[in-house]
């Protein structure tokens, strides 16, 4: 391989030594939520309380905060339009699949639907007696469902602007809903009573509940699974996962937090490419957004917030995640490679492709067509023959300048590299003319370098046999330079520290063998 690459009794350039990694390599999760964007931060008027994405591109983004909702454009993040005509506290702002309709709740318990586009107030749903926390569309389009403090679920018809059907059940608060994937007339709320409950909206009051379930805290969110036969809720510092399908069965419990977990998201298409699947999202007062695996239920990425986190909401294409924080702060990241939605609104639409004028003999490119291609794979390709490129070490090198090329190395600032000449030097038996005739300027970069990495157990070894050589030449005329003096004593004191900190591992090595060994012998007794 070497002779094809430099050809018969040419030079081979330095092999640099690769060593092991100082830690765990970042997983594909990892690397793929990393490559979310440093967020951009927008501040509101107040604690952020809800964030909902479109399902239609460009995925406009609805902010609620405060005693107002606002629109922010998908694709350029900035104000499109405030809907402001509430008279107190604003809740849940939501919009309908298509985009063209908005939804909200307040704290006069009135339900109001605008156009998204004008902002004109077409809807006022006027039943609740208490704040309305929830508000959410129908995927029918026709219908919203809403949720209030006055513990009662009422289902309104958007053409009429009448009440269809009102459901209690709840002994507190309601603060969650969602509607199944699978059973567009199947509703789950989860309230403050610690319950979660399954609703028929086809039904009417009570008799429109067919399951309930005992989260165990005050419920602040639920979601679906994309098949809509598991469901999700938070509250308290626990996550809870239920088989729906299965009677209400819980199938995992998740205490991974700190805090209360305010919010979760089920996004379909997270994850990297070689493992997309649903992921789960859920932020917590903690401050932190946990990205959980549903495989096994495992945490895969963790960010941390600067306050509070209170909702979050992620894109169709999973393009960008918004983090609504307590202290009114917005979180917007965006991600260098987008999915690609392929069916229902949130398609993305395609670029018209520019006009290529026919290739004759008549244009100057007909003449050099080809050029540019790439090899099929079927094609047989004839690699070029490359000169090798040399680093200036390797030139030195080459022409046998072992001094100089140990102090171009020295130059680079990477210890593989310096670490890899040593060696080749030790292999010819030319450290010892590399090391010596060196004045104070040439001496300093190898002492610092020493001084940095003799205590690395990587180079230790290394850096250990050439201060031996070095002291050994120089002993002579210690004493005559200052600047080589004052490097040499930062050696001394680094010696020093590092076998201090040897004397201390072995003295608590020491300390526990006696307690392990008794430890070991507890267990092989009992």
């Amino acid at each position: 391989m070497a002779d094809q690459e430099f050809g018969q009794g040419e030079y081979q350039r330095l092999e640099i030594r690769k060593y092991a990694a100082r830690s765990l390599r970042e997983t594909a999760e990892g690397k793929y939520w990393r490559r979310f964007k440093s967020p951009v931060v927008v501040k509101q008027f107040g604690p952020v309380t809800h964030i909902d994405f479109c399902q239609a591109y460009p995925y406009n983004l609805a902010v609620t905060a405060s005693t107002r909702v606002v629109m922010y454009n998908g694709a350029t993040r900035q104000v499109g339009r405030t809907f402001s005509r509430f008279k107190d506290t604003a809740y849940s702002g939501v919009f309908r699949a298509d985009g063209r309709l908005l939804a909200a709740g307040g704290e006069d318990g009135v339900v109001q639907v605008f156009d998204a586009g004008s902002r004109a107030v077409l809807r006022q749903f006027k039943g609740h007696k208490r704040p309305t926390h929830v508000a959410r569309w129908s995927p029918d389009k026709l219908h919203v469902l809403s949720a209030s403090d006055d513990v009662t679920i009422r289902w309104w018809d958007v053409t009429s602007g009448e009440q269809v059907s009102r459901f209690e059940g709840h002994g507190d608060y309601v603060r969650a809903a969602a509607v199944s994937p699978a059973n567009t007339e199947t509703w789950a709320t989860g309230g403050y009573d610690h319950v979660v409950k399954l609703w028929d909206v086809r039904a009417k009051g009570k008799a429109g509940s067919m399951m309930s379930m005992d989260h165990g805290a005050p419920v602040e969110d639920v979601a679906w699974f994309p098949s809509g036969s598991l469901l999700v809720t938070c509250g308290g510092n626990s996550v809870c996962v239920w088989d729906v399908v299965g009677g209400g069965r819980l199938l995992r419990k998740l205490t991974n937090f700190q805090k209360t977990v305010s919010c979760v998201r089920l996004s379909p298409l997270a994850g990297p490419d070689s493992a997309a699947a649903p992921r789960l999202l859920a932020g917590s007062l903690d401050g932190h957004v946990k990205v959980i695996e549903l495989d096994g239920f495992k945490v895969t990425h963790a960010s941390r917030y600067p306050a509070p986190v209170l909702s979050l909401g992620l894109s169709p294409d999973c393009g960008m995640l918004a983090v609504g924080m307590a202290d009114g702060g917005v979180a917007v990241r965006r991600h260098d490679k987008p999915r690609a939605v392929t069916e229902g609104l949130g398609v993305r639409p395609q670029r018209r492709e520019r006009y290529k004028p026919r290739l004759t003999a008549a244009n100057f490119r007909y003449f050099i067509r080809g050029q540019s291609e790439r090899a099929a794979a079927t094609d047989y390709v004839v690699a070029a023959r490359r000169k090798a490129k040399l680093q200036q070490y390797d030139r030195l090198l080459k022409q046998f300048r072992h001094r100089d090329a140990l102090s171009a190395a020295l130059t680079t600032g990477r210890p593989d590299v310096v670490a890899s000449v040593l060696e080749e030097l030790s292999a010819r038996s030319a450290l010892g003319q590399a090391l010596g005739g060196r004045d104070a300027a040439g001496l300093e970069p190898l002492l610092r370098f020493l001084t940095r990495y003799i205590g690395e157990p990587r180079h230790a070894k290394l850096c250990v046999n050439v201060a031996h050589r070095l002291l050994d030449a120089y002993a002579t005329v210690v004493g005559l330079s200052p600047e080589v003096d004052g490097r040499l004593a930062v050696l001394r004191d680094r010696l020093a520290e590092e076998l201090g900190v040897c004397t201390t591992l072995m003295e608590v090595q020491g300390a526990l063998e006696p307690l392990l060994a008794a430890s070991l012998a507890g267990l092989s007794l009992a």
